[in-house]
């Protein structure tokens, strides 16, 4: 050990041995599976612990020496690297320690470092102390070890039912101890080890602390000293001593003395067991199979040394210590001598068996048998274990059946001794002093042994010979297996010993006969013979003379003494009125009488008690009465002992209901207790008197507890309500008057003789509340005043007994104080840790109080609500309230730290810990009442510490088991188990319900968070560390975390599958609150490593509980994924990538080892190491096999099959018991259910329906089955539910919040194909429950919307199409299989479901998104020839669409069925989704099969038609108060479809032919224009709902868009189509105009504008009036003037746009919305120009239809060619430079020329920053960051939003913005080119007609001829006079000569060289691409030829 002597920090001494007992407890009682190779390896290991046991490691120099420099040189500790440097008090300390146990001062140190590291589990205890606490633990945990493995041998008197290696193996082992001289060490151990002196020990040198270290140590010491013993007593009960152990046995003995009380204490008492198990031969005559070897084995028939040795030892005169002991082991040897000589082996033994009858005799002198009742019977351990009872059960029975002649002995003496009395009785004389009792003794002794049964044995049956063939099946005798052949031996002689004995029975012998009568009669069989028994002795002797019964014992002759006392009595009954109401002289019964009364009472009581049988038999004997002649005795003056007995007597009568219903009434009746007064009675009678006047003056109160008893069991049968009803106001209230105010609340202050009796009666009372409390259910009618008719009047009714209970709970009565005060004292006495008189009783008072508190609480809901609904006058508080009253003993409000106080308790009182936890969690309910509470709990450090620790101790209890639903409790270890495990889950109930409150609140006081300070400021550490105590989340961690480092995963998920739901849940409820989830989340990331360790180890299977199994899935999911976000937000990458790849991958891990945790793997993985190839590829991904485990079938229960009951009222009864349970699920309650049909069965009359009851019953159980069944599937589903919902989320956070790069993208995809297939074949099986659809397809949304988006990504990266076998990573075969499932989903829903199809119908736009090009830029490149595009192979793109438009095309019309049955009527979101569904394979549906069925099947015209009933709602949406915008959405979806179909000419003819455009003319939407200021001010804060004038051109521009398709897709019905879009501009005429006007011209009015224009230029035109057949004249006229003001108004316009207007409205821009310019004002130039474009070509359309020629054509602009002034952004009107004229309104043509100039200007400088941005685009890589950074600006939102992006989303980003931008400009050039040329033909027309083709007017000649010449024109034109308007041609008719010469200089000299050469330029740029080459060109020659014409 020198060599290396490092410290074991777990203690040698301490932690090896708490793993050796924890193996021996798994291996031998726990029975784990491969646990017999583990014990194997800890018994090799710790031999040498048991052969030298309990030896200490010496003390030595050297280790002093070692241990004294650790201070200054350091010491090493095991598992640590290098030394560590100890402080000088933690090695005094471990000197101390050293010398106090006598040990190694290592072991010492160890002890103490040990001490340190598990002081929190200790609070308030300092390392020195826990050490001790160590030291003795461990040395009890080697005796426990030592006599279990003893416990598992195999021998003669029981066997452990374990595997033959096992017993194999701790046989060989023990027997090498028992060589070894275990024997002898043990006993040395035993008589060394004392406690008192340890303590003295302890006590010098300050190594004891509070009351609880003191109790625990003596518990250790007094435990491992019985653990010694004990193992003694298990070898000797299976394997014999050798001569020399049993010799030194004996000699321990001889040395033993007696307790105080005469008893032997448990450790002796087993060691005298032991002696009487290695003398016991009795097991030979059992005959069991391996009887042959254990008689080879017993060396009293092998070895005659060992019979003469101990015959010698024991015939020794010497006497004992114990005389009484020696008797019992003499006994014992002569019983195996006589057994011995009946043997065949026993002849050679002939010398000492003969020595039998000797040895008897003296045992006998040696008063045996009261020893044996006095110092075996009265130790308290012996009745607790079975086979004591066993042995000494056969010492009694083998002394009467093998000794009958020394019994008869006994009896002859006992006769004559009778006789001696007799005289001396009759003499007068002094009793003779030679009397022997022992045949009393033996009696008394069978009586009290047989009366204790607590095993159930029911072994006094042998006692009595079955006379009848037992036909009753229900007696299950020792012998039923031989019913009918002769009983044994044995049973004979016993039977025969118990009737004789009764035969001309002394009177000395009478009352140890019925003594031992009465503890053979203990038990159901026992009882039915002992009544048997006492009927035939009556009935033989009923002919006597005298007419008295002969036999003194029985029924007859006890009944009739009974009959002749109460006569006797019944005379001498006092006057009540008497002054002295005392007992008068007793002439009635002596005291002798008494004891034989009170024992045959007891007898009487013990036999009707065990038989129903014997109960009705005797209260219904006409003869006997015996209720009527016991009461009638309690009314005489009899002593009250005896009163007492007569009241236990009847309470076992009234164990039947039926008799006591009858007794209730003789109770009331003969006013044992006065309920009635007559008139002038001056005082009280009955029970009260004798309470108050006798029984407290002998401070002894058997009456009163006989009278609570008494009425605690009529209470539970029956409750009579009209008890009394004549005489006084019916009901139980006096009773219970008296049992609250003369009993319970003067209790405390009245004076005991024997100290625990005051707890007995506060016990018996405070039961009779509880009882009546736990029935009482508040009914509406309690809180009626009713009234009865009492003698003439009226008087109120008395309420139910738990009412008048209730109210006194609620109300701060005296009640309710005594009983606080009563907790009060308990807790304070429990914190004693010392015994006292009535502990045990003061203990069940105290329950029953916190039982009575919890009733109160559980039901004061209910009867709070029934009271005011009432409306009584009556007050009551809530208790929850009242609890926090100040108690007068403590002047402090502490009631509930009182209640929580016994939590610390819960190791001794499991049952006050459970019920204390109940109200606790009650309490917890009420927000107002948690943070007073924490105020409580908190305000004094020591009680805040021992609540904290009393919380920890019930959840770290590791005795909890779950027990099973009904819970077996005929075991008391396991009732015990399983309501620590309740306590357990009340506890957490009592934390979620608090987690959910504001704070502060008692669970995070609880769980160990800042409660003073804020709450996120707490710094969650391991217990110990910087003076953290544990808390509560370190015991909920330290349950979870067991076994979490095996492979088999969390103990707890298995063993107690709800409470580890509930610790889960906690703990995500910790990581979801933001207050508490930074610390909770640190804390187990860092410390605990949490997610990690349970996440590896699921999916939990539990076949037995899948619900739970589930829950505890669903909370950890949830939590992970709060977690994943949580680091993902952080940035800590290494643990996000952990949990993903836990997650996620599908290559097997390596087995996993935790940090330093091998050993134990290392040898099972080489025991199943060949299991695990390392060939296994895949495995399956940790989320797939968590859906796995989600089955999603459901068996549903079958519909009740009733023959009785009606069902669907049986329904609405099942749904009216119903409510919502903690966990949220709706649930039926199946005891209110229960009670309900219970009361309808019962109100059945008539004599059918008593013959029905049976078969009515039956089904009530049959409806209730089946309810419990439904709850348990509605539990089921919810889990389901729950965990599905949980997996989504988990999914979805992986998904989206997880970086990008941990998964890369082909990898991505392949998990979403895996997660997406693997959900549809869940959901597409057969059974899958519909309720969990919904979830599914959510989650079905977000994968695919993941996939199409991962897709995309990858393909903006440049992951090339080319590749053609798959699109992308994942395979087109896995995107077609994915799309063929979706459309089974969406087919499967059928009709139902429709939001559920919402979802689906988004996972499939999503997909369908996947096979959409991106945009790629327009590089104004000259396009491909024709032929080359036709042969271009097939992108990847087509071919997906095609591929998936051929699978949407084989599920035929069935899908379009569906899709389009949503798309019309439903609930919005699924018709929105249909309706884009629609949308998108419209668009990708060359063949037109969709269109085509759409057309046909009406659903095409429905979805026109609903236009105009979305009118009103439409109109609704424009009132300033933004409604809800449902109906905007749906009718945007809808026009965007109908603009769809539009788009082919098929689809716009059908929209015509539905209709559309008449629909849309009498929409009175569009009339109403909001006012734009108006509105300003309400605008919506958040900016998402639009303001009213923006929701405006929402429902404006798509009819604007459907109608520009519409134009241009007609081409055969062009004309029809037209004009019907000319009718809808003229009917809302108003509206079109006031938008044309519009003075603001926004980014919104100016998409309106370049629609409306675009349409008017296709639709007002001339000729559009003629298609509409034959329309009168004046509707002729109206049109016209419609026409020509929309023409006025568009020229008006382009002169507005035309000018400086468009800068001013581009910066105006730029200020407005500073943030996202750049995109705004590209979208404000697009939209200009293109408003420019759609007036020019209307321009150009007007002047082409006039006429082909110029001469004939109309003119449009005024001819002056200056152009318009005001370039300083100040809009003038263009008459300031024009002589003011009549015709000033029509624009100049110097605004044409000045358009053209701006046009050209534009397109250059367009058309550079085209060429710039594609010159980026090619070298985007080499792009300088900054460049970057400004290219991302307007695609991310938000202050800093570009830092944060990755690089690659950077060039991503800036890719898709260039890509914009050059098509943008793409765009731009094209409107300006066909701005340009269509500005030169507009200008060349119009030249040419006003330079060759106009003919002045000078202002000198008159107005005629031009009049004349205007009408010419008219008459000549072509166009029928539907021309422009005449006022203005009139006006343009008076042109001067002078204005065209000014006209023609003007032109001349804009339209100048420059001009020209840059439109030349932009030809050859631009136009060459396009087809019109050379127009330019001509028209510039053809203007330039007119400028230069001559004068004419």
């Amino acid at each position: 050990m020198a060599a290396q002597m490092a410290v074991n920090s777990g203690a040698s001494l301490w932690g090896p041995l708490k793993e050796l007992w924890e193996t021996v407890d798994g291996a031998v009682l726990r029975r784990q599976p491969e646990s017999v190779h583990l014990l194997d390896l800890q018994l090799k290991k710790h031999k040498p612990h048991f052969l030298s046991l309990y030896k200490n490691p010496p003390k030595s120099a050297e280790q002093r020496e070692k241990v004294r420099k650790a201070s200054t040189e350091g010491i090493a500790i095991q598992g640590q690297q290098g030394a560590r440097l100890l402080p000088e008090q933690l090695l005094s300390e471990a000197f101390i320690l050293s010398d106090l146990f006598d040990i190694g001062e290592l072991a010492a140190l160890e002890l103490l470092l040990a001490g340190e590291q598990q002081q929190p589990h200790f609070p308030g205890l300092t390392r020195g102390l826990v050490a001790v606490l160590l030291y003795w633990d461990g040395k009890l945990c080697l005796a426990n070890s030592l006599r279990t493995l003893i416990q598992s041998r195999h021998g003669k008197t029981f066997t452990l039912d374990l595997s033959g290696e096992l017993v194999a193996l701790t046989t060989r082992f023990t027997d090498e101890l028992m060589n070894h001289g275990l024997t002898k060490r043990l006993l040395t151990l035993v008589s060394e080890i004392n406690v008192t002196r340890e303590f003295e020990r302890l006590q010098k040198e300050r190594g004891l602390g509070n009351e609880k270290h003191r109790k625990e140590v003596s518990d250790l010491i007094k435990e491992s000293r019985q653990a010694l013993a004990d193992s003694l007593f298990s070898w000797t009960c299976q394997s014999p001593l050798s001569k020399d152990d049993t010799l030194a046995l004996i000699g321990h003995l001889e040395t033993v003395t007696a307790q105080a009380d005469g008893s032997l204490d448990s450790v002796n008492l087993a060691l005298v067991m032991a002696l009487l198990y290695c003398l016991d031969v009795s097991f030979v005559e059992q005959g069991t199979e391996d009887r042959e070897d254990l008689i080879q084995a017993l060396p009293m028939l092998t070895e005659r040394q060992y019979v003469s040795a101990v015959h010698s030892r024991l015939m020794d005169g010497q006497p004992w210590k114990l005389t009484g002991l020696q008797a019992v082991c003499r006994l014992a040897w002569a019983l195996s001598l006589r057994v011995l000589s009946q043997l065949p082996q026993g002849c050679a033994l002939v010398e000492f068996t003969e020595a039998d009858e000797a040895l008897a005799d003296q045992a006998l002198l040696g008063d045996v048998f009261l020893f044996m009742k006095e110092g075996i019977l009265g130790c308290e351990s012996f009745s607790q274990e079975e086979f004591y009872i066993r042995r000494l059960h056969s010492l009694i029975t083998d002394f009467l059946a093998l000794m009958p002649m020394k019994v008869k002995q006994l009896r002859n003496r006992a006769d004559e001794d009778a006789r001696v009395v007799h005289m001396s009785l009759q003499m007068d004389s002094e009793l003779p002093s030679s009397l022997r009792k022992d045949l009393d003794h033996l009696m008394i002794l069978i009586g009290e042994f047989y009366s204790k049964d607590s095993f159930g044995l029911e072994l006094g049956l042998e006692f009595w010979c079955p006379t009848e063939s037992l036909q009753h099946t229900s007696l299950q005798g020792s012998y039923l297996g031989m019913a009918l052949q002769r009983p044994p031996h044995k049973q004979v002689v016993l039977s025969k010993f118990v009737r004789q004995m009764g035969d001309l029975l002394p009177a000395t012998l009478y009352i140890p006969y019925l003594r031992m009568l009465k503890g053979l009669a203990n038990g159901p069989q026992c009882a039915h013979y002992s009544f048997s028994l006492l009927k035939t002795n009556g009935a033989t002797h009923s002919d006597n003379i005298q007419g008295v019964s002969g036999s003194p014992v029985s029924w007859e002759h006890f009944f009739h003494s009974l009959m002749l006392y109460h006569e006797n009595l019944r005379r001498d009954f006092p006057n009540p009125d008497a002054a002295h109401y005392r007992h008068p002289p007793l002439r009635g019964i002596t005291q002798r009488e008494l004891e034989g009364l009170t024992s045959f009472l007891q007898l009487l009581t013990t036999i009707i008690t065990w038989s129903e049988n014997a109960r009705l038999a005797l209260c219904e004997h006409p003869q006997w009465t015996p209720v009527v002649v016991m009461l009638g005795l309690l009314q005489c003056s009899i002593p009250p002992i005896l009163k007492a007995e007569l009241l236990h007597c009847l309470a076992a009568f009234g164990k039947s209901p039926e008799i006591a219903a009858s007794l209730w009434q003789s109770l009331e009746y003969t006013q044992i207790l006065q309920t009635v007064r007559a008139p002038g009675q001056r005082q009280a009678a009955g029970i009260e008197v004798e309470l108050s006047e006798i029984e407290s003056s002998c401070e002894e109160y058997p009456l009163t507890r006989g009278f609570c008893h008494l009425i605690s069991t009529l209470v539970e049968s029956s409750l009579p309500i009209n008890l009394g009803a004549g005489l006084r106001v019916p009901g139980f209230q006096p009773y219970l008057n008296f049992l609250r105010d003369s009993v319970f609340l003067p209790f405390p202050t009245r004076a005991y003789r024997r100290p625990a009796e005051k707890w007995e009666v506060a016990d018996a009372v405070l039961e009779v509340f509880h009882k009546l409390l736990r029935d009482y259910e508040p009914q509406p009618s309690d809180f009626v005043q009713e009234m009865v008719e009492l003698q003439g009047e009226q008087v109120t009714t008395h309420k139910p007994p738990g009412h008048s209970i209730m109210f006194h709970l609620l109300n701060d009565s005296p009640m309710l104080a005594l009983c606080l005060s009563l907790l009060e004292e308990g807790v304070r006495q429990l914190d004693t840790y010392a015994p006292f008189p009535g502990k045990k009783l003061l203990e069940s008072a105290v329950l029953h109080c916190l039982c009575l508190l919890d009733l109160a609480l559980q039901k004061e809901v209910v009867f709070m609500d029934l009271l005011r609904e009432s409306q009584a006058s009556m007050l009551v508080s809530p208790l929850e309230q009242l609890l926090q009253g100040v108690s007068p003993q403590t002047r402090r409000a502490d009631h509930i730290v009182n209640i929580a106080r016994y939590l610390y308790h819960s190791s001794s009182n499991p049952e006050a810990a459970f019920q204390s936890a109940k109200i606790l969690r009650r309490i917890a309910n009420y927000p107002n009442i948690q943070t007073r509470l924490v105020g409580d709990f908190t305000h004094d450090q020591s009680v805040s510490d021992k609540l904290m620790a009393g919380f920890v101790e019930c959840l770290d209890s590791e005795e909890a088991e779950e027990g099973t639903e009904n819970g077996d409790d005929s075991h008391p270890q396991k009732k015990v188990a399983r309501i620590r495990h309740e306590t357990q889950i009340h506890m957490l109930n009592l934390l979620i319900t608090s987690l959910e409150l504001k704070t502060p609140n008692l669970a995070l006081y609880l769980l160990g968070y800042e409660v003073k300070k804020t709450v996120s400021s707490t710094n969650l550490q391991d217990p110990g560390v910087l003076g953290c105590p544990r808390s509560c989340l370190h015991a909920i961690l330290s349950l979870l975390q067991r076994g979490t480092e095996k492979r088999s995963g969390p103990v707890l998920t298995q063993q107690a599958p709800h409470l580890a739901e509930l610790c889960y849940q906690v703990i995500y409820q910790l990581c979801a609150c933001p207050d508490t989830s930074g610390p909770t989340m640190r804390y187990l990331r860092t410390s605990q490593d949490f997610l990690f360790s349970h996440l590896q180890h699921l999916p939990f299977i539990l076949p037995s509980n899948q619900i739970a199994a589930l829950s505890q899935m669903s909370w950890l999911m949830k939590t992970a994924a709060i977690e994943l976000r949580v680091t993902s937000l952080n940035r800590q990458r290494s643990h996000t990538q952990r949990l993903v790849s836990l997650l996620l991958d599908d290559q097997p891990h390596t087995q996993h080892t935790g940090d330093g945790e091998s050993g134990m793997e290392e040898e099972t993985r080489s025991v199943s190491g060949f299991l695990h190839f390392d060939t296994v590829s895949k495995v399956r991904r940790k989320l797939l096999s968590v859906l796995d485990a989600i089955d999603f079938s459901q068996d549903m229960p079958e519909l009740l099959q009733l023959d009785f009951f009606e069902r669907a009222q049986i329904e609405q009864v099942i749904s009216n018991c119903e409510h919502v349970n903690e966990q949220g699920h709706t649930v039926c309650n199946v005891k209110l259910l229960h009670r309900v049909l219970v009361a309808e069965v019962n109100a059945l009359q008539g004599m059918a329906a008593i013959g029905q009851r049976p078969l009515l019953m039956e089904e009530v159980n049959s409806i209730l089955q089946q309810v419990v069944e439904r709850n348990r599937v509605r539990r089921s589903l919810s889990a389901k539910r729950h965990a599905l919902r949980s997996w989504r989320s988990l999914v979805e956070t992986l998904l989206t919040t997880c970086p990008a790069d941990l998964i890369p993208a082909d990898d991505r995809q392949l998990i979403i194909r895996d997660l997406l297939l693997d959900l549809h074949d869940k959901v597409l099986s057969e059974d899958a429950a519909g309720e969990l659809m919904p979830i599914v397809a959510g989650a079905v949304f977000t994968l695919t919307a993941h996939l199409s988006q991962s897709v995309l990504a990858e393909q903006q990266q440049g992951a090339g199409l080319e590749a053609s076998s798959g699109f992308a990573s994942i395979a087109n075969s896995a995107l077609h299989l994915i799309l063929r499932k979706l459309l089974d989903f969406i087919l499967c829903t059928g009709g139902g479901y429709q939001r559920l199809r919402a979802h689906l119908y988004g996972s499939l736009l999503y997909y369908l998104q996947i096979a959409q090009k991106p945009e790629e830029p327009d590089t104004l490149q000259t396009g491909k020839a024709m032929w080359e595009r036709l042969t271009a192979p097939e992108d990847g793109f087509s071919k997906l669409q095609r591929e998936n438009l051929a699978i949407i095309e084989s599920y035929g019309r069935a899908l379009m069925e569906v899709v389009c049955r949503d798309a019309c009527d439903g609930h919005e979101i699924s018709r929105m989704l249909a309706l884009a569904v629609l949308d998108r394979i419209l668009s990708i549906d060359r063949q037109n099969q969709w269109l085509v069925y759409l057309c046909n099947s009406g659903y095409l015209r429905s979805l026109v038609e609903s236009l105009r009933q979305d009118d009103a709602a439409l109109q609704s949406l424009l009132t300033p108060q933004p409604p809800l915008l449902k109906p905007l959405y749906i009718y945007e979806s809808k026009m965007a479809l109908l603009t769809r179909v539009a788009k082919t000419g098929q689809g716009a003819s059908e929209l015509l032919r539905c209709g559309l455009v008449a629909q849309l003319i009498e929409c009175q939407v569009f009339d109403m224009v909001p006012d734009s200021d108006a509105h300003r001010v309400m605008r919506d804060p958040s900016g998402f709902i639009p303001s009213p004038m923006d929701r405006y051109r929402q429902i404006l521009l798509p009819t604007l868009r459907l109608f520009q398709v519409i134009l241009t897709s007609t081409t055969v019905n062009h004309q029809q189509g037209a004009a019907q879009v000319l009718q809808w501009l003229i009917v809302h005429a108003d509206t079109i105009q006031s938008l044309l006007r519009c003075q603001e011209l926004s980014m919104g009015a100016l998409q309106e504008l370049s629609l409306l224009t675009g349409i008017i230029s296709k639709t007002a035109l001339p000729g559009a009036l003629e298609t509409g057949g034959e329309v009168n004249s004046a509707a002729i006229m109206e049109f016209q003037g419609h026409i020509n003001r929309l023409q006025r108004l568009c020229l008006s316009l382009l002169s507005r746009l035309a000018g400086s207007e468009q800068e001013r409205l581009l910066k105006q821009a730029e200020v407005s919305a500073p943030g996202d310019s750049a995109e705004r004002r590209e979208e404000m130039e697009v939209a200009m120009q293109q408003v420019r474009a759609n007036i020019m070509e209307y321009c150009q359309t007007l002047l082409l239809q006039s006429s082909a020629q110029a001469q004939f054509s109309i003119c449009l602009f005024s001819p002056s060619g200056s152009e318009p002034a005001g370039r300083d952004g100040g809009r003038t009107d263009l008459s300031s430079t024009l002589p003011s004229m009549a015709y000033s309104r029509a624009p100049s043509l110097g605004l044409v020329l000045y358009l053209l100039k701006n046009s050209a200007a534009d397109f250059f400088r367009f058309h550079q920053s085209h060429r710039q941005s594609l010159g980026k685009l090619q070298s985007l890589d080499q792009l300088p960051p900054e460049e970057l950074k400004e290219l991302c600006q307007g695609l991310v939102s938000g202050p800093g939003g570009v830092e944060k992006i990755s690089s690659v989303q950077r060039s991503l980003l800036a890719k898709r913005r260039l890509v914009q931008l050059i098509n943008n400009r793409a765009k731009l050039l094209a409107l300006c080119s066909y701005v340009i040329e269509t500005c030169l033909f507009v200008l060349w027309r119009h030249l040419e007609y006003y330079l060759l083709h106009c003919t002045p007017t000078d202002p000198k000649d008159s107005l005629m001829p031009g009049a004349s010449l205007y009408r010419s024109r008219l008459t000549d034109d072509s166009f029928g006079g539907l021309q422009a308007s005449g006022g203005r041609c009139l006006g343009l008719s008076r042109v001067s000569q002078q204005d065209l010469d000014l006209l023609k200089s003007d032109m001349a000299a804009g339209f100048g060289e420059a001009l020209q050469r840059k439109l030349l330029e932009v030809e050859g740029l631009y136009s060459q691409v396009r087809s019109r080459y050379t127009f330019i060109q001509a028209l510039v020659r053809r203007i330039r030829g007119l400028l230069r014409q001559p004068k004419s």
